[in-house]
Parts: structure tokens; sequence; C-alpha cells
């Protein structure tokens, strides 16, 4: 079977055709309507002249021989038509966030050298202001919403773009090397495009191995896999712009299943979450950490809706605290299955466990899916579990040593690369004795039960909601304040979000101290709102090493020892 995003779609739509692929609001889209609608996108797509332009054995790793289609979208079924359409023709979607302000996205149209974009109406007037800056982005195809916004000039309506094309799948050579590209904040720099290959990302991390099910090789496999009924109903309120949202759905997809999406969809509206869960009868949901569970936890306390449908909740891309785990459970019906797992873009899924407490102050612990290692500090090798036939006494001995501290890394199906990032690209995913591995930062130990620590990212990368924000380019914005002489920026616990980005300010000889509000109000016509420093800690001085790098961990203390409550603060 050959293994690409737009002929399992096929393959799939072929042995369900009458079943819902997606409900949003009052549309449904069975799997065979979602499969003419993807092909008519795709032979527009190929109209406007895009496809493959170099075969995968002519590129390297880092490189792309597809044309590039923005999604620009809030969550809608367009979105993933758009990808499957992209796919069909041999072209490829790149995930636009759309939070970012106007150099934000600048910034990332230009590195994936987007040549057409498909948008929401709402994006219309932030578009116009950066087209003529953006030469290689020619096509504009606009996706009415609420806004009714005309068409920029020379921009087509998606679904007249729609109707103007056959329903038939463009006849091309299809291919496993076929690229699904995901941009990722990313632990350092500015976000990057990850380059997979379909089979990669089909096997690693979209449903092409489920632990404890068959790897789906074959078209017979697939078939009855399709057949087993575990698709369920997947309410999906994560945003598509993020892998999690995305990984989720094909998840659903691959399994035969349907995507439920909320009717609210420009922001997580936990009302809009739970009336979709009780009309439509989701039997599953991921969220992403507390920033997710705590407004539905409250909003459940407040309505009481019948979420009997409800088996599984999925918490990943951000650690579920305790409390907040027992409140979500409080609230589900009885029996629900909480499971939590940890991967990454450029990593796939490493992890998961139905049980994370690990009986270190609150830091989980997760059992390894296979293909997921622990790789020495030094990145020599790889870091053997404890044996698990040890006797109890050894076994009190190994969790009292803890282990060595090593990296959680990624083995077999990973990605070929960052988009345009050679270094970056051996940086990350570097060959040990013959093995090809996928270092994300993350740090993790052995405890004697053979699970292992979760103790965090090692570069400094803030989590915010599940949002990741990239320290350096908040302070770069923050000193640009008159006011500001140095600044670091923290994550610090916050029952909300998870964390919350703090600036440690130093100010500028005979400067006034600004207030939140005023910082907040310097910053947000440059950052995405989540990125928006949330509190304001002011220094004598910011502490430095003599070559001018930062320590981030006086920081945090000095914001964890110093940190008034805040003037000002956002929903």
């Amino acid at each position: 079977m050959l293994i690409n995003l737009a002929t399992l779609q096929e393959l799939i739509a072929a042995e369900l055709p009458d079943k819902p692929a997606i409900i949003w609001r009052d549309r449904v889209l069975t799997y065979a309507e979602l499969t003419e609608r993807t092909r008519r996108l795709a032979q527009a797509f190929r109209g406007l002249g895009l496809g493959c332009r170099r075969e995968r054995a002519a590129l390297a790793p880092w490189q792309s021989g597809q044309d590039h289609i923005a999604v620009y979208l809030y969550n809608c079924p367009e979105y993933l038509e758009t990808m499957y359409g992209a796919y069909k023709a041999r072209a490829t979607a790149v995930n636009i966030n759309y939070r970012y302000k106007a150099d934000e996205l600048l910034y990332l149209l230009a590195d994936s050298h987007a040549r057409a974009i498909v948008y929401h109406g709402a994006f219309a007037a932030t578009l116009a202001a950066l087209r003529d800056r953006l030469p290689e982005l020619r096509h504009f195809i606009q996706v009415a919403d609420e806004s009714d916004a005309p068409l920029l000039p020379g921009a087509v309506a998606y679904d007249d773009l729609l109707d103007a094309q056959p329903a038939e799948l463009p006849a091309l050579p299809f291919c496993a090397d076929d690229l699904y590209v995901l941009y990722t904040g990313g632990t350092t720099g500015m976000p990057k495009g990850v380059l997979w290959r379909h089979e990669d990302v089909f096997f690693n991390g979209l449903g092409g191995h489920i632990p404890g099910f068959p790897k789906l090789e074959s078209e017979d496999q697939l078939r009855v896999h399709l057949q087993l009924g575990i698709g369920g109903r997947a309410l999906i309120c994560l945003p598509f712009m993020h892998g999690a949202g995305q990984w989720n759905a094909f998840n659903a997809f691959h399994r035969g299943g349907t995507v439920i999406l909320p009717d609210e969809n420009r922001r997580l509206d936990a009302h809009a979450v739970w009336r979709a869960v009780e009309r439509h009868g989701a039997d599953q949901i991921a969220v992403t950490g507390d920033a997710i569970a705590r407004p539905l936890v409250a909003a459940q306390r407040e309505c009481e809706y019948d979420l009997r449908s409800l088996r599984i909740v999925v918490s990943t891309a951000a650690v579920l605290s305790r409390t907040v785990k027992d409140e979500l459970l409080a609230v589900l019906p009885e029996g629900t299955v909480l499971i939590e797992s940890i991967g990454g873009s450029e990593l796939g899924m490493q992890a998961m466990s139905y049980d994370t407490e690990s009986g270190h102050a609150g830091v989980p612990a997760y059992q390894l899916r296979s293909g997921t290692v622990l790789l020495k500090a030094d990145r020599s090798g790889i870091l053997e579990p404890p044996n698990a036939d040890s006797t109890s006494e050894d076994t009190e001995r190994s969790d009292a040593s803890a282990g060595e501290t090593g990296w959680i890394s990624s083995t077999g199906h990973l990605p070929l690369g960052y988009l345009n990032d050679e270094r970056r690209t051996r940086e990350t995913f570097p060959t040990i004795d013959g093995v090809r591995y996928a270092i994300g930062g993350d740090r993790g130990r052995y405890l004697a039960d053979r699970r292992v620590l979760f103790l965090g990212r090692e570069a400094m990368c803030i989590n915010s909601g599940g949002e990741k924000i990239y320290a350096e380019e908040v302070e770069r914005v923050v000193k640009s304040l008159p006011a500001v002489y140095d600044a670091l920026v923290v994550g610090m616990p916050s029952e909300r979000w998870g964390q919350e980005v703090t600036a440690v300010v130093a100010l500028a000889p005979g400067a006034t101290t600004p207030s939140l509000d005023e910082l907040r109000r310097h910053c947000a016509p440059n950052l995405a709102d989540y990125k928006v420093p949330k509190a304001l800690v002011i220094a004598p001085e910011i502490v430095r090493s003599p070559s001018g790098k930062p320590d981030y961990e006086w920081a945090r203390q000095f914001a964890a020892a110093g940190q008034p409550k805040p003037t000002a603060r956002t929903a």
C-alpha cells in the first residue's frame, strides 16, 4: 500500500463513503463529499501551476521540491480540505498562526516561500498590507466568514474555485516521499518548518501504528482497522494551526472516525465545546494541559451539560497539573479515561500514560513508546532503563539515586529536517552509532519502574496555554520601550495558563517605572497576544555572564521572590 495522505484519504472514503467525516455547526461532510471537494481543490491548485517541482531523490533533507500553500484559517472544514487538496495536487500545506501580527506573518510567509494562500475574509486586510512585500505569494483564495469582507483584488472565492473544477483525482505519481510541512515555534529561534515524509508522519503520529494494534502496511490491514469502530467521534477544540489539532483530526480519519468542531472557531469557548459534545455525541476530546482544562471544568460546573457520550480525554503539548486533573475527572462521566502524552512537531508521539504521578513534587512521569529512548547527556549513546528483574531493595536504591539525566529522543520514522536550515537539521537529527535520532530538547531520567521523569525543555522556551513562546523574540520588543534598559523574559507558574510570560526589566537611567498596561500596549502591535507579557517585575540590573549571555535561572528566582500582583491581566 502506498503510504501517502492523499491516497489514504481516497482509500478510506471508498470504504466509508456515507459516514460523516466532518461535522461543524449545521454542516455535515461525508467521506465521499470530502473526497469530491478535495479533488476539485486539487484540480484548482494544479490549474494555478502548483504541485511537485523536484522529486525527493534530488534534494537535501532540509529542502522542499513542492509548492507551498499557506493555510491562514480558523478551524473549519475548509482547513482540512485545503490540506488534502494540496496533497492531492502534490503540493503541500503550510500552517499559519492566525494570532500573528504583521511582522510575524511576513516572516513566516517569506520563510516558507508560500506561492498561494487560503485565508478567511477576516484576515484580508492584514494580507492586503503585506502582499507587496511577498513577491512569491501570487495566488489568494478567500474563504467566506462572518466578516463579509470583500475579495482582495485578484483573489478568488474558495467556493467559486471549487465549483469550476471537475471532481476527478489528478493523475499524478503520488509518492511516500511527498511532504507534510508543520511550522513550529520550536525551542530556539524563530518558527521553523518541519519536513515530514507522508510515510514517516503516518507511522509516527497520524495513526499508522497505534500501540497495541498492527502496523497498517497493506490495504487489507487498513480495511480491518476501519471496521474496528475505534475511530469514534472526536471533538477537536485545539486549533489546526498547531500540530496537536491537525494530528488529532488525522488520527480520527485514519481510524474511520468523525471529526467534530465546536460552533465557535475564533477562540476557545468552553460552553461551545461542551454543547458540541452534547449535541453530536462526541466520545473523545483532546486538551493542552491546564489552559484548556480549567475553562472546561468551569463551564461544566456552571451548566452541567450531558457528557455521557465521552469515553476518552487526551492531554497533550502541556503538562496537566494534579489539581486540575482531579477537577476535570470530577466533572466528567464516571469511567472516562484520561491519557497524558508528550511529543513534538519534530519528534512525533514519544510517550503516554494513564497515570503520570511520580512522587517527585508534581513532576510527571511517562511510559516511553517504542522508538523513544533516553540519550546520554553527552549524546554518546543511550541510557538503559533499570533492570525489570531488580529486587525491591535494588529498586529502592535505584529510585533514590534517581539515575542520569538524559535527552528524551526519538528514533524510527522521523522528519527529514527543517526547511532551508542545514545547521539546525544536523543538530536536531544526529546519527549516533549508525542510528538517526530526533532530539527536541526535553530532559528526563528513568525511575525504578522504567518510566521516565519528564524534567522539561532544556532551552529557554515558555509554554503558555499550549503556545510555545521564544523568550528572545519578546525581549527584543520589551527592550524597545524607551523606559527599559535591559530585560529578560521567563515563564512563571500560572494556574490559568500553565506558565505566564513574565518580563524582568531594568530601567534606563532616570526613567519612570512603566505600568504593566503601558508595557502591554507597547508590545501589542508587534507580538501575538499570547506572547505579550502578563506580568512585570522591576530589577536593579539584569544579571548576565561576562560574555553577555543571559542568566535565566537568576531571572526566574528573582521573579519568584519579587513578583508583585500585576496591575492588569488578560483572560
